[in-house]
Formats: structure tokens, C-alpha cells, sequence
């Protein structure tokens, strides 16, 4: 029987209690946002925020009113590697096992617009995802997977016109309309300029794209989600929750206006946009970030005029992190994937990707990708979850939570508004800047031991357990590559193929606008009479759609490489070296014993030398992923060594050139992309042949323990995984170069 004399404690007593509990320690929490978390939350910390309901605005709560408890997510597993017959018989493999869409990874070659036959490409080529250079490679891909019922989502975004092609024309040619098509295309260029750097075009050119294909699947394909706006790759660079919520939704918002420009109305298409993000080990700020997201959504389109709910709601995918994913103990990744899961359903995503437990080291095998999958299925079948509809609404954490994401994503979205949108704001340089501060600051962190990886900087074991990892023979499928790119070339009407990429090449050239304006008299916007040939081009198809013309080079069986290069003529190649932020390392480890042990070890080696010792960071292939290898050239330029930041996507050959001209001590060759048993060796010759021996060599990256052997074989002096502590990589550098550094944790 309850004491109803006795008064409800209060917040007061509360406070009071824990106090003495802990004997005066504070207990807040600051997160990588700066938000300091309280021990305790009460309704007064959420009370002006009304998340509304599921299925009604502003959707914080969920998109439909009985989510999962009428439909669970879709289980989608990113997947593709080797060729398009590997890449098919494991996607035939897991629709069998459970999994309901399907998610393709690309090659890099083939997300930079490159042929497997270009030389560029030698180290990259089924790496890293499925290689596609002909319609005749997508056919292979989807052979016996039904295209007219199953959902296709395909990340790519550089090459993102011949992909779209390639995927319309295979699934012509197997009898299905492209009205039936159903899934997602990436197509998110803003935040490639941000973080993954997979483009091709510059920004405008590339923005063009990306309109164009929304006006096409607009009015030809009706089931098709013209875009997945990727908050995720700005997760895996580093970016705070705030970051990646302010700067995913700008995004959106961007691509939303430069659609409408093209005279499109927003609710034409708002309704098949759709978000990407990325989860994370935070679990209830991940989880708050997707309520918030949706609320965000709802208010800029709201605010841009779209009358739909539909148009309003933000549906999202979702991955599991590969940063939180880790080399050592990687069982450990088992757990991490699982909470992450958790975070994404309990937070609504629509769907979800689970990371395999080795993908921190390779390609995930039948094994490890199986494991990933059954986590979902367990979510679905075993936990309940998917019983109540948004079962953590009215926690006054996450509204609260909730609320401040809603409030200081909204900050910094005012901040690129000013700025003149998202392409401009991209322009500046600031976004870019922004992650790499806030990954170098969470690499620290870790570093120092103040964030706890459990089997990395805490409760590591002594020794590694092996692990089977997946191998791609690169050499061996760029062979195969080659002949099938011979065998359509041999079998195709050249010339019909030649003028389907001439007119391609005349549609880049032709400004929209001008092509709008021009319909009936010939002249452009300003009154400036339009070359003969751009308005015979525009009479005989009617418009200069992008993808509309792909798709006629595609049917006339254009490579990959072609339609790409036939853009290109028209709008240039966008390069760019890497601008490393400085200061953070050296402002966290002011007072550190082994920090102040390195620095003068530098300085020691710089009296010898007469100079600083010098080290180039590579980014050799066509891997855009830039996150490590920042956080490297950050930290050793804090500590005081002269670093050399080669640019993105470089060749071995001009890997040697820079490393030669610059005069280095060491190579430092980052690599994400599983090229290092191709590429790095061949460095290491080209010095060797330029005389030029006495240059360390070192790697770091994504190199399963399998391939150490290999790559000290061939050279490497050094070799660092993930997890790696960047202070005692610059120290075992140190001892490379001949200084005699004491022992991590020796006194000074």
C-alpha cells in the first residue's frame, strides 16, 4: 500500500542524494558536440519540444504511424567486389538467407569514370567493389535477380550517369520498363567534395548532373529515389552529430532548390528523395539524430513550399559505422555492429546496412557478412523492437537530446545559408575543415585513452587471434575486365556508338537554360544566336538531359569510361591535394610525458639533418578517402616534422615524382582501398630505380595481418593498422630514421 503522506521527491532531492553518492565528483559528460550531458533528465528539459506523433508532422516520431509494427526495415546489405559473376552469385546467396534489397558497392575505378583498361586504375580495379565498364557487366550483375519487383540501391555519385545507364538499358534488355524500376541512386555530390572525394566533374558541372537526373526519374521513373542525400561518409570523416545532421540536411535543401530552378515543382519529386546516415557508438545521441533529422526535413521543406506531407517526410537509410569497426580483437566489432543496429531501429530508419565484423581489415567473407545479417534478423524476429511504434518517444533524454540537435544543426544551417547555399559554402573550404578538426580531435582523444576502445587502448590483448580474411586477385580480374570491354567493342556499331557520345558531348556543352530558352527562335536567354548544331541536336531529342543521352550511348553500348570521358570534354576533371588542419594534436597533449619524448626526438633528428625530417603522406589509387591520412599529416606536423601532403589520387609513378622533387625522408602510403599489395610495391621499385633506396617507406591504412609479411618482403619498413596510436607512429618513424627513442611510458 502506497505512503501517501510521504512527499514525491524532487529534482532538489535528487540532486542532493547523487551528490553525496559520488562524494562531490561531477558527473556530466561532454560530448564530441560540446553538449554537456547531465546525469539525470526531467520533463523540464524538453518542454517547449512537441515531437507530434508517428505518421504526422513534423514526423520526429516516424514517417508512418505504425512503422515497424506494420512493416520492419528492409534489410540491405552493401555489398559487390571482384567481377559482376562473383558480385551476383553473393547477392543471389543472401536474398536466399533473409535479406529483402539490394545495396551495390562499385569499384573505384569505376566510381572515378575510369575503364578497367586505363592505367590510372591498375591497383584498384574489383578491390574495393564490383567493377562495371559495359551495360553487358550490369546484365551479369543482376542476372536472375527479378528487377521489375526487387529495390536496387546503388551507391556511386561520380560516375553516377553511366551507372543510371548502364541500369536502365540491362534492365530494358532483360524485359523490364524503366517505369518499373524501384530503389535508390546515390547521387549525392556535395558531400564528395566534403569528405569521400569520389567526383569526377567540378562542383557546377557536377550539380547539373545530379538536377538532370532528378528531372529524368521524375518523369520516366516513378518508383525511383533519384537521390540518397549522405550524412554517412560525413559520420565516417569524422564529423559531430551536429555536423553531419546541419550539413546533410543543407545538402538536401540545395539539391531540392537547384531542381526547382530547372522549373521541376518540388512536390514532383521531394516525395523520391531520400537520406543516408551513418551510426555510430554515441546510442542515444544516434538515435536522437534521426528523430531530429526528420524534424529538420520537414521544416526546409515546409519552408521551400512543398504542399505534400509526403514531400515533407525524411526516409533514410542507415549503416552501421566502419570507423567504430576495429582491427584488433575484432569480435569485439560483433557488439559494436549490434548496438549500432539497435541505435538505427529505435531511432526509424527504413532501412539498414550491418557492417561485417572484418570489414575494418578487408572485404567481409560468407562468414562475417552472414553474422551481420542475422543481427538484423534477430532485431526483427527475436528482440521486439518492432513491436511499439518509436518506443523511446517521451524519454526525457532523447527529447531533450532531440531538441538541442534540432537547435544547434539549425545554427550552423543559418551559417551556410549566409554563406549562399551549400555549393557555396562547400567552396570555401569551411565544411572540409570543420570534420578533419573534429576527427583530429576524436583521434586524440582515443589516442590518449580518454575515449575507450575496448581491445585497442583498453583490455587489449597480447596477442592477436588470426582471422580468415577475403583476397581479391585485382591482377586477375582486370583481365577479365579487359576482354569483356574488347568483345563489346568488337561487336558494336561504331558509328552509331560515336555519335551517341558526340551527342552527349554537345548536351554538356549546351547550358540548360540557354536550351530552354532557345526552344522556337534559336537564341539563348541573352538573345545570342545557339550553333547550328546545338539546335539540331535539341530539335532531334527535344531537350539536353544528361542521362537522357547516356542512355542512347549506353544502348549503343558505350563503355563507362567513354560516356565518362565524353563529359569530361565538355566539363573538366576536378583535382584537389589535401589541406591538413593543424594545432589540435599539439593543444591536447600540451602536458604529455610521451608527446614532449617525441617532439624533442624530432627536434634531434632536425639537428642531424640540418632540417626537419620530412615525410609525404600518399593517396596513391583512385581511394578518395582522406580521413587517415589528414589525421596523420596533422598530428606529425604539430609534432614538428615537415609534411608533404601528396595530392588525392595519384599513380605510383607521381607518387615517386613528388616524393623525389620534395626531397623526403619517408613515405608515409595510406590505404583504404585494399590496392596496397599492388601499389605500394611498385612505389617502393620506381625509388629504388631512381636511385633513391634510402626513402622509408611505410603503410598504414586498412591491410589485413596476412599481407605484413608481403609488404616487408617488398620493402615497407612500417606498417600501422587501425587502432594504431599516432604518437607511436611517429616515434617508431623516429627510430627509422636512425634516432634511438625510448620506450612508450619510460620517464623522460
Amino acid at each position: 500500500m502506497t505512503d501517501t503522506n510521504k512527499s514525491r521527491p524532487t529534482p532538489a532531492d535528487w540532486k542532493a542524494l547523487a551528490n553525496k553518492e559520488s562524494k562531490g565528483r561531477d558527473l556530466t559528460w561532454e560530448t564530441p558536440e560540446g553538449f554537456d550531458i547531465k546525469p539525470l533528465y526531467t520533463e523540464a528539459d524538453h518542454a517547449d519540444f512537441d515531437p507530434g506523433l508517428p505518421g504526422f508532422p513534423p514526423f520526429t516520431r516516424g514517417v508512418k504511424a505504425s512503422m515497424y509494427a506494420g512493416r520492419p526495415w528492409t534489410i540491405r546489405q552493401y555489398a559487390g567486389f571482384s567481377t559482376a559473376e562473383e558480385s551476383n552469385a553473393f547477392y543471389r546467396r543472401n536474398l536466399a538467407a533473409g535479406q529483402k534489397g539490394l545495396s551495390v558497392a562499385f569499384d573505384l575505378a569505376t566510381h572515378r569514370g575510369y575503364d578497367s583498361d586505363h592505367a590510372r586504375v591498375v591497383g584498384d580495379v574489383g578491390k574495393a567493389g564490383v567493377a562495371i565498364d559495359t551495360v553487358a557487366d550490369m546484365e551479369i550483375l543482376f542476372d536472375q535477380i527479378p528487377l521489375d519487383t526487387m529495390s536496387v540501391s546503388m551507391t556511386m555519385n561520380g560516375a553516377v550517369i553511366p551507372v543510371m545507364a548502364f541500369y536502365i538499358v540491362a534492365a530494358e534488355r532483360s524485359g523490364v520498363a524503366r517505369e518499373k524500376l524501384s530503389g535508390t541512386i546515390q547521387n549525392d555530390i556535395l558531400k564528395e567534395f566534403m569528405v569521400r572525394n569520389t567526383y569526377i566533374y567540378p562542383p557546377e558541372p557536377s550539380m547539373r548532373i545530379v538536377s538532370d537526373i532528378i528531372a529524368y526519374t521524375s518523369a520516366n521513373m516513378p518508383k525511383f529515389n533519384s537521390i540518397s542525400i549522405s550524412g554517412y561518409h560525413m559520420h565516417e570523416a569524422g564529423a559531430t552529430a551536429v555536423q553531419e545532421l546541419a550539413f546533410t540536411i543543407a545538402d538536401g535543401k540545395e539539391y531540392a532548390q537547384r531542381a526547382m530552378a530547372t522549373g521541376l515543382d518540388i512536390d514532383a519529386f521531394a516525395g523520391r528523395l531520400s537520406f543516408f546516415f551513418g551510426i555510430g557508438m554515441n546510442f542515444f545521441m544516434e538515435i536522437a539524430k534521426l528523430r531530429a533529422a526528420r524534424t529538420l526535413w520537414y521544416r526546409v521543406m515546409d519552408g521551400l513550399g512543398a504542399k505534400k506531407d509526403r514531400s515533407k517526410m525524411l526516409r533514410t537509410h542507415c549503416q552501421t559505422s566502419g570507423v567504430s569497426l576495429q582491427e584488433q580483437d575484432p569480435y569485439n566489432n560483433v557488439m559494436r555492429t549490434t548496438i549500432e543496429a539497435m541505435a538505427a531501429t529505435l531511432g526509424g530508419t527504413q532501412s539498414l546496412h550491418t557492417n561485417a565484423l572484418d570489414e575494418a581489415i578487408a572485404l567481409p567473407t560468407d562468414f562475417s557478412a552472414r553474422i551481420a545479417r542475422n543481427t538484423q534478423l534477430v532485431l526483427q524476429e527475436e528482440s521486439g523492437i518492432t513491436n511499439v511504434v518509436d518506443p523511446l518517444g517521451g524519454s526525457h533524454y532523447i527529447e531533450a537530446l532531440t531538441a538541442t540537435l534540432v537547435e544547434e544543426a539549425e545554427k550552423l544551417m543559418a551559417e551556410v545559408d549566409q554563406a549562399g547555399g551549400m555549393t557555396a559554402y562547400v567552396a570555401t573550404g569551411a565544411p572540409k575543415a570543420a570534420i578533419e578538426r573534429a576527427a583530429a580531435e576524436k583521434q586524440t582523444s582515443v589516442d590518449k585513452g580518454e575515449t575507450v576502445i575496448v581491445g585497442v587502448n583498453k583490455y587489449r590483448k597480447d596477442k592477436e587471434d588470426p582471422i580468415e580474411t577475403l583476397d581479391i586477385d585485382n591482377a586477375k580480374v582486370r583481365k577479365g575486365q579487359i576482354a569483356r570491354i574488347e568483345q563489346v567493342k568488337a561487336a558494336r556499331d561504331e558509328q552509331k556508338c560515336q555519335a551517341a557520345l558526340e551527342a552527349l558531348k554537345v548536351a554538356a556543352e549546351t547550358d540548360p537554360a540557354a536550351a530552354r530558352a532557345a526552344l522556337g527562335d534559336g537564341r539563348d536567354e541573352r538573345g545570342v544566336p545557339l550553333p547550328p548544331k546545338v539546335i539540331a541536336e535539341m530539335e532531334a531529342k527535344g531537350d539536353v538531359n544528361l542521362l537522357a543521352k547516356a542512355v542512347e550511348a549506353a544502348r549503343a553500348d558505350a563503355t563507362l569510361g567513354e560516356i565518362s570521358a565524353a563529359m569530361e570534354q565538355a566539363f573538366g576533371r576536378h583535382d584537389a591535394t589535401p589541406k591538413p588542419v593543424s594545432g589540435v594534436y599539439k593543444s591536447a597533449y600540451e602536458f604529455d610525458r610521451r608527446w614532449a619524448q617525441v617532439t624533442d626526438g624530432v627536434a634531434a633528428v632536425e639537428r642531424r639533418l640540418g632540417r626537419k625530417p620530412r615525410i609525404m603522406v600518399a593517396k596513391m589509387g583512385q581511394d578518395g578517402h582522406d580521413r587517415g591520412a589528414n589525421v596523420i599529416a596533422s598530428a606529425f606536423a604539430d609534432l614538428g616534422f615537415e609534411v608533404i601532403s601528396g595530392p588525392l589520387f595519384q599513380t605510383p609513378e607521381e607518387a615517386r615524382d613528388t616524393a623525389l622533387e620534395a626531397d623526403v625522408d619517408v613515405v608515409g602510403a595510406s590505404s583504404l582501398a585494399a590496392g596496397h599489395k599492388t601499389l605500394i610495391p611498385e612505389l617502393i621499385r620506381l625509388l629504388k630505380e631512381a636511385g633513391r633506396a634510402d626513402i622509408k617507406v611505410t603503410a598504414g591504412g586498412v591491410i589485413p595481418a596476412s599481407d605484413y609479411d608481403f609488404l616487408r618482403e617488398a620493402g615497407v619498413q612500417g606498417i600501422y593498422g587501425p587502432g594504431s596510436n599516432v604518437v607511436e607512429c611517429a616515434a617508431d618513424i623516429l627510430t627509422l630514421l636512425g634516432h634511438n627513442m625510448p620506450p612508450a611510458g619510460d620517464e623522460i
